[in-house]
């Protein structure tokens, strides 16, 4: 009987890993008894749960490497796991988590009696790196122009975005804030634009310079104050032009008039911008 169970005749039938145990033997005749205690193993080929074994790990870059998975069977197995693809050599333990260790593992599990084999997919965490800035079209930007900043960062989980950058009120932040866009660049505009990108691993910060560059306004100013001055002159020079032809005229208009019945006198004064001539005529 196995520990105190009903007594079972001998007889023979397969063997699970439910009859290993502890049975008392015994024998009995008219003239008394005999009993003995049997300890019975089962033997059986490993095998591998999820229990024991997640098929999904979390591993946290610059931490311990750790993949450890347990098997059941008898004799015990012996459980190695190596990166599908590389050398099946066994992860080493003294060494760290990094990002080149996320991939596909395959654990074997094995005794005298078989193995078994049980695939682990490995995701690494790791705070944000490599953020990086962009500006669109240029980080040199002609004022009254257009331009975006972009940001972009690596991290697990999905880094968030944040911005200190010129105070102005021409900005648009994109939904995920990753992006600034600027609209009519003004002087507000220019500066350092900084990006920092978070998760629950860390953060780290990017930054960019922006220049608005305001040589077309100045030049255009320029220009402008040429043609103001060239305007100026041009007017300057009809004006004597006119004059003179006018004082032309006139003196030809004199000459005609003159020893007419309708010439009265020609008059000349004397004034700051010069000498006026006037024509005085009668009427006939």
């Amino acid at each position: 009987a196995r520990d105190g169970a009903a007594p079972r005749t001998r007889g023979s039938r397969a063997v699970s890993r439910a009859d290993a145990g502890r049975y008392i033997c015994r024998a009995t005749n008219k003239h008394g008894s005999a009993v003995r205690s049997i300890v019975v193993t089962v033997e059986y080929e490993p095998s591998i749960g999820e229990m024991g074994c997640p098929a999904q790990r979390l591993w946290v870059e610059g931490t311990p490497v750790e993949l450890a998975c347990a098997a059941s069977g008898n004799p015990p197995p012996r459980v190695a796991c190596a990166k599908l693809g590389e050398s099946q050599d066994p992860l080493p333990v003294s060494s760290n988590v990094t990002r080149a260790h996320a991939g596909t593992y395959q654990c074997r599990a094995t005794n005298t009696h078989g193995s078994a084999l049980r695939n682990v997919t490995v995701a690494v965490e790791y705070s944000p790196a490599a953020v990086s800035l962009r500006v669109l079209p240029s980080a040199n930007v002609s004022r009254g122009a257009s331009f975006s900043v972009e940001c972009r960062a690596e991290g697990l989980p999905t880094p968030t975005y944040g911005w200190a950058l010129p105070p102005a009120p021409n900005l648009r932040f994109a939904a995920d804030n990753r992006s600034v866009a600027v609209a009519g660049a003004a002087a507000a505009n220019r500066g350092l634009y900084t990006c920092t990108a978070t998760n629950r691993h860390g953060r780290r910060a990017g930054s960019v310079m922006v220049r608005v560059d305001e040589s077309r306004l100045v030049l255009l100013a320029s220009l402008g104050s040429l043609g103001a001055v060239t305007a100026v002159g041009l007017a300057a020079a009809g004006g004597y032009y006119l004059k003179s032809t006018a004082c032309k005229k006139g003196e030809y208009n004199v000459r005609d008039a003159e020893g007419s019945s309708e010439a009265a006198c020609l008059h000349q004064q004397r004034h700051d911008r010069g000498e006026i001539y006037g024509i005085q005529l009668t009427q006939p």
